[in-house]
């Protein structure tokens, strides 16, 4: 399985539109093949920072995924707002 942590750091003006477009993001994906997990999640100390986690069950589904019309949307719309920063591991 494959974890990706995504964390997005947007100005207060963005804040609003980047959440939005994450939770569009994630709706999306929880029916993608392979998805296991997929959430989003907003720092409780530090207002300028969200985080999406993910959890695939291998990385064809993830390059699916990648590829799907919501990730290739979404994904920079999020880009546009913010600064992402990706982490990911193999467990």
């Amino acid at each position: 399985m494959l974890r990706l942590n995504v964390f997005i750091r947007v100005a207060a003006e963005n804040r609003a539109a980047a959440l939005q477009a994450a939770k569009e993001l994630v709706a999306a994906s929880l029916s993608d093949k392979g998805c296991i997990a997929y959430d989003v999640f907003e720092s409780a100390t530090r207002p300028d920072v969200l985080m999406i986690c993910e959890t695939w069950a291998d990385q064809p589904s993830l390059d699916a995924h990648q590829k799907s019309a919501h990730f290739t949307t979404l994904v920079p719309r999020i880009e546009s707002l913010g600064e992402m920063k990706l982490e990911q591991f193999e467990f």
